[in-house]
Order: structure tokens, then C-alpha cells, then sequence
């Protein structure tokens, strides 16, 4: 995931990877950080915020550190595009990824252009391609609605957005892929239903959709196969029984836990260790 929070638009996605790239460490008085009830990054979600300013930087700098080995190793990156208008922060001039609900008057809020976008990613993928020559980049557009924009203006903000993907695809026909996810909301879940409460995100029953749809795109005959599996130890851990201190139950959990421990042998690379410990955890309750 982001290894800065949710990021919205292209310019702050890819200050966020060039700032991988580098190595990036942040520093008690960067520049990037703000006090309003508490200590905030501009570039970061609310998640990373804290009471004090050192304890913002150790909570940015933790996973920054993470993600600038993880993405040494990255064969396919993926970026989510969510809007191509902007809030530039006034002192400064940058695009921010983060207001934290400052004055808005601290702000200049503006509509990217495409020619914006593709300049930046050219920069980009320039650098992703010297630190990971192999790298592959899968775009996609998030079909969340932004009401704010109104629905025309929301309309000409995902154009935006498509139109810069489809020229990076042209210029970088073997790096460059694009999901339809947008499209597939848009175009094959037309009811409301596929929405949730707010009529602007996507419902639990659309977001599965599109999951099935990109593995049906990308999954390999063993990857499906492996989530097959992985489906039947899920249901298992999403069991609540109506008794938690029954031997039957004990032993439910332990076969779970040896069911995904045979899986992890199976597969080394599939990464189910929380799961294993979440099992061994509630068998340490009932035991004790």
C-alpha cells in the first residue's frame, strides 16, 4: 500500500515514489511538516499525524525506510489516480497530498493538465527504470466519485486523468498498463446498489466484482489457484461460534492454524504470518 497514506492525485504520487527513490528521511523542522492540533506532513494522510513533531517524523520515517528496500525489489508497481485538481500550498508553491483541514486560504486549489501529468511521469518512470529496469507500471483510475468538483466538473477531472495514462501507455508501450476499474463501475455495475451509502464509493458487492475481474485480467492458473485455497482457511477465519470456550472450537483453530501452516510450505512467498499468529492467539485465551 501507499506507504504514505492515501494519496490522490498523480503529482503527489509521484513526489511520494521520487522521494523513495532518494532515500528520503524527514527531520524535525521540515518543511513539510505543520502544527494544527498536533504535528502533520503535507504530504502524508492524517495516520502518520502525532501529538509531537518528533514522534510525526518516527511514524514517517518507519515506513518510508520500508518502502524504499520494498520498491528495490518491485516488479510491478501499481497507481491508483483519484483526481487530477490539485491544492498547492500558498507559502511554497508545492502540491500538498494532505490539507488536514487547514484554512482553505492557505491554498490554491487548480485543475491539472494532462500535459502536466505526462511530464511528470516521464521524470519518473526515467528514474524507476535506472533503479528497477524490470519494473512494469499498472495504472488505474478510482471510480469514487468527487462530489465536490460536481458531477461535470468530476466527469472532466477522470477525463484528465485517462487521457495522461493513454498517453504514457503510448509512450512507454511495454512499461506502461491500464485496469478499468473506473470503467468497469461506470459501464458494467450501472445500479446504485454497486454504491455504497454516500452514492459516491463503490459498495463491498462492486469492489468484489472488480477483484474477480483483475484476477480473470492477471491471475495465472496457479495464483487462482492458490486463492482458491486461500478462500476456504478465510471463510475459517471469519467463523464465530457460538460457544468460544468449546473443546470443538479448540479444535477448529488448530486445524486452521495447520491448514495455513501446509499453505505456507506450499507457498513461501504468501505472506499469511498475522493469520497464523491471530489463530495462535486465541488458542493462548482459551488455554489459559
Amino acid at each position: 500500500m501507499n506507504p504514505m497514506g492515501v494519496l490522490y492525485n498523480p503529482i503527489s504520487i509521484a513526489e511520494a515514489l521520487h522521494q523513495i527513490l532518494d532515500g528520503r528521511l524527514y527531520a524535525v523542522g521540515d518543511s513539510e511538516l505543520i502544527e494544527k492540533d498536533g504535528w502533520h506532513s503535507l504530504m502524508h494522510h492524517s495516520s502518520f499525524s502525532a501529538l509531537t513533531q518528533e514522534a510525526c517524523v518516527a511514524n514517517i520515517n518507519a515506513r518510508l525506510s520500508m518502502a524504499t528496500q520494498f520498491l528495490k525489489r518491485t516488479d510491478v508497481l501499481f497507481l491508483t489516480f483519484g483526481s487530477a485538481y490539485v491544492y498547492r500550498w500558498k507559502a511554497d508553491g508545492r502540491v500538498v497530498g494532505n490539507c488536514h483541514k487547514l484554512p482553505e486560504r492557505d491554498f490554491i486549489r487548480e485543475k491539472l493538465s494532462c500535459e502536466e501529468i505526462v511530464e511528470a511521469y516521464v521524470s519518473l518512470i526515467h528514474r524507476l527504470k535506472l533503479a528497477c529496469p524490470e519494473i512494469k507500471l499498472l495504472f488505474t483510475v478510482s471510480p469514487i466519485r468527487h462530489r465536490k468538483d460536481g458531477m461535470h466538473g468530476n466527469q472532466v477531472s477522470k477525463a484528465t486523468l485517462l487521457l495522461a495514462i493513454e498517453r504514457l501507455m503510448e509512450l512507454y508501450p511495454e512499461r506502461c498498463f491500464y485496469f478499468p476499474s473506473y470503467e468497469i463501475v461506470l459501464d458494467e455495475l450501472r445500479d446504485y446498489r454497486f454504491y455504497a451509502d454516500d452514492m459516491l464509493h463503490p459498495s463491498e458487492q462492486a469492489v468484489s466484482y472488480i477483484w474477480k475481474r483483475f484476477g480473470e485480467c492477471y491471475f495465472s492458473k496457479e495464483t487462482k489457484k492458490i486463492l482458491e485455497e486461500w478462500e476456504n482457511v478465510r471463510k475459517g477465519l471469519e467463523h464465530r461460534p457460538f460457544n468460544v470456550k468449546s473443546s470443538q472450537y479448540k479444535a477448529f483453530l488448530s486445524q486452521l492454524v495447520l491448514r495455513m501452516q501446509r499453505l505456507k510450505e506450499k507457498y513461501p512467498n504468501f505472506v499469511i504470518e498475522k493469520e497464523i499468529e491471530q489463530c495462535y492467539t486465541l488458542l493462548n485465551r482459551l488455554q489459559n
